[in-house]
């Protein structure tokens, strides 16, 4: 959908390298501008072919060049790419891309038309702009993270890096917006992409009905309180979601499990006083997870078992769509999008792979 659009990713570690990971998966070119040393997400974390898994799960479908950008060489580089490029995404903190000569302003000057975003931590200006934060930050600080509790009420410690993941798709969208806009004005955009507004804009129901209501933590129907929507142990120590919010569906779980009195129960509690929760308990505990799975997908009632990633292929729910799967080089991969993986066509670049391609090219256009 997007070939021809040619896009240059000055980013590193995460949100900008998923967000070109995304834009390359939907078929643009990508050139991934590394310093001499190479994005540090190499060098992250535990490895594989020499490069960290990070940096492996996020470039594929890019090509690679090498530039010191803290030389005049490298800026001249820089800017030649940017002249003949649609997308530019970088992730420096607030100021750098000014000193290094290759900001908005300067790209603008050299390619009227270009899409320019610039993807940080809580934007280029304000009191927050220039400290430096991670994921957990971003989750922290808008609310998302409070949202995550244990029984306790303490906070609990994702192990997926929503704000970083979730800044890529945003940056995505406004990326794709500004490509619409320039198609049909002729007019660059510059975005300003902060992870932590980015996160802020998840907490649409909750702000509302905090609100409202005074409640922190959203649809009161939808935080595990009510039998028929929560997490259920089983018999061999994993987990089921039964999600039977409607009648119907709660209506084929109850007749499923021969229990048609729980019925009347549907928006029960899930406090150990309540007879009829408990009894979902010992029940769930009664049979493991692939006797619940075969028991979902028999019976047509939102129960669906909490997997593991080793696990994504092996179930039904994804059978046929290659959502995972092994690249060239051996990685294995998770698709950005359905069906995608027939135009997955290059492995994650070497450093610096395509540095020798590249700038014979900028010179051949340059004596053009």
């Amino acid at each position: 959908m997007l070939k021809g659009i040619r896009v240059i990713d000055i980013s590193f570690y995460l949100p900008g390298p998923y967000a070109t990971l995304r834009l390359g998966d939907l078929g643009a070119e990508v050139i991934k501008v590394e310093p001499p040393e190479g994005d540090p997400a190499r060098n992250t974390g535990e490895k594989k072919n020499g490069d960290g898994l990070v940096f492996l799960a996020n470039n594929r479908n890019k090509k690679s060049i090498t530039l010191d950008l803290k030389t005049e060489e490298g800026q001249t580089a820089a800017l030649l790419l940017i002249e003949e490029a649609d997308v530019v995404i970088e992730s420096f903190r607030p100021g750098v891309t000014s000193r290094l000569g290759i900001d908005y302003e300067r790209a603008k000057e050299v390619n009227p038309g270009i899409v320019y975003c610039s993807i940080s931590g809580y934007g280029q200006a304000g009191t927050a702009s220039n400290l430096g934060s991670h994921d957990l930050n971003y989750m922290a600080v808008s609310g998302s993270l409070s949202q995550m509790k244990d029984k306790g009420g303490s906070p609990v410690h994702p192990t997926n890096t929503f704000a970083d993941l979730f800044g890529g798709v945003t940056a995505n969208e406004r990326i794709l917006a500004a490509l619409v806009k320039k198609e049909r004005t002729g007019e660059g955009e510059y975005v300003d992409l902060s992870l932590a507004d980015s996160m802020v804009s998840l907490m649409t129901n909750h702000v509302i009905y905090e609100q409202e209501t005074g409640r922190e933590t959203g649809v009161s129907l939808l935080d595990g309180e009510l039998v028929c929507y929560s997490l259920y142990e089983t018999k061999d120590g994993r987990y089921a979601a039964l999600a039977a919010l409607e009648k119907k569906f709660w209506t084929n779980f109850c007749d499923g499990v021969n229990r048609p009195d729980w019925i009347s129960s549907h928006w029960s509690t899930t406090e150990e006083s309540n007879t009829v929760f408990k009894e979902i308990q010992s029940l769930f505990a009664g049979k493991t997870l692939q006797e619940w799975t075969l028991f979902g997908l028999e019976h047509d009632c939102c129960l669906t078992p909490v997997l593991e990633p080793s696990e994504i292929n092996k179930t039904p729910y994804f059978q046929g769509k290659n959502l995972v799967w092994d690249n060239e080089d051996g990685t294995r991969q998770a698709a950005t999008f359905p069906q995608h993986k027939s135009r997955i066509s290059t492995r994650p670049p070497l450093k610096g792979e395509h540095t020798r391609e590249l700038l014979s090219q900028m010179d051949k256009n340059q004596n053009t």
